[in-house]
C-alpha cells in the first residue's frame, strides 16, 4: 500500500511540473521568438511480476511501474511565423540561426529581433543590450537603415557592419536565461548561420494555443487519476489498522 501512495504521488509530482512548463508557454504565445517547452518523463525501474509457488518456471505476468519522473525539459527549436510589421527595426531569421547580443553576463542569443536604437546611435534589443555585428556592436550614425538578407547593415548608403547570426551543431544545449536570451556552452561547436535576415519582419512563437489547452486539460486529468490513486490506498490502509486490525 505504501509503494502505491509513493507511486501516485509520484506521478503529482510529475504533472504538477508538466502544468507549470505548459502554463509557461501559454503565457508566452504572443512573445517574439519564444520556443516553446516540452516537459519528458520517464518511469522508474519497472519491476517484474511472476506468478508465485511455481518454483524457478514461474511465468512472467509482465510489469508494474513504480513511479514517474520529469527527465528532462526540452525547448522545440523548431521556427514560428513570421509577421510583418514594416518597422526596419524589427529583424526575424528564416531558417535556423540567433542573434547575438552583448549582455553584463556575457554574450547571449536570441531569436528575438524586435531591436531599437539607443540615444548613442547602437542597435539595440528591447532590455537595452546592443546587437553584435562581426566586428563588435552594430553603430547606426544616420537616418535610413536597411538590412540585407545575408545580415549586412547600410545606413544611408554606407557599410556600418554585418549582423553577426550564428548556427550551433546542437541547439539542445543551449539553455535559457530568460526574456528571450540563451546561454551557450563555449565549447560548444557554432558556425556562421546561413539563414535569411527579414527586415521589417518578427518572428512569432512556435505555440500552438490550441495544442497547449489540451496537453493542460490532459495533464490535469492524469494529476487528478493520481491523486484519487493516493486517496484510494489511504483509505485502504484506514481499513487495515482500523478495521482489519481489531480481528
Amino acid at each position: 500500500m505504501i509503494r502505491g501512495i509513493y507511486t501516485g504521488a509520484s506521478g503529482m509530482l510529475a504533472e504538477s511540473m508538466r502544468t507549470d512548463v505548459i502554463s509557461n508557454n501559454l503565457a508566452n504565445a504572443n512573445t517574439t521568438g519564444f520556443k516553446k517547452d516540452v516537459a519528458v518523463s520517464k518511469d522508474f525501474a519497472s519491476m517484474l511480476i511472476t506468478r508465485i509457488n511455481d518454483g524457478a518456471d514461474a511465468p512472467v505476468i509482465g510489469s508494474m511501474g513504480v513511479g514517474a519522473m520529469i527527465d528532462e525539459i526540452s525547448t522545440n527549436q523548431s521556427a514560428g511565423g513570421i509577421r510583418i510589421t514594416g518597422n526596419n527595426f524589427d529583424l526575424a531569421l528564416e531558417g535556423k540561426g540567433f542573434f547575438a547580443v552583448e549582455t553584463p553576463r556575457g554574450v547571449r542569443y536570441t531569436r528575438n529581433g524586435t531591436f531599437s536604437k539607443n540615444t548613442k546611435g547602437e542597435l539595440i534589443t528591447q532590455d537595452g543590450y546592443r546587437v553584435l555585428g562581426q566586428n563588435g556592436p552594430i553603430r547606426i550614425n544616420g537616418n535610413k537603415m536597411v538590412v540585407s538578407d545575408d545580415g549586412s547593415v547600410i545606413v544611408d548608403d554606407q557599410p556600418a557592419g554585418k549582423l553577426q547570426v550564428l548556427e550551433f551543431a546542437n541547439e539542445k544545449q543551449l539553455q535559457k536565461e530568460g526574456s528571450s536570451l540563451y546561454i551557450a556552452d563555449p565549447n560548444q561547436e557554432r558556425t556562421a548561420s546561413t539563414s535569411s535576415v527579414r527586415q521589417g519582419f518578427s518572428e512569432l512563437s512556435n505555440v500552438n494555443v490550441v495544442g497547449e489547452m489540451v496537453n493542460l486539460i490532459s495533464s490535469y486529468r492524469t494529476y487528478e487519476i493520481n491523486g484519487k490513486v493516493v486517496q484510494s490506498h489511504d483509505q485502504l490502509m484506514d481499513k487495515a489498522v482500523n478495521e482489519v486490525g481489531k480481528v
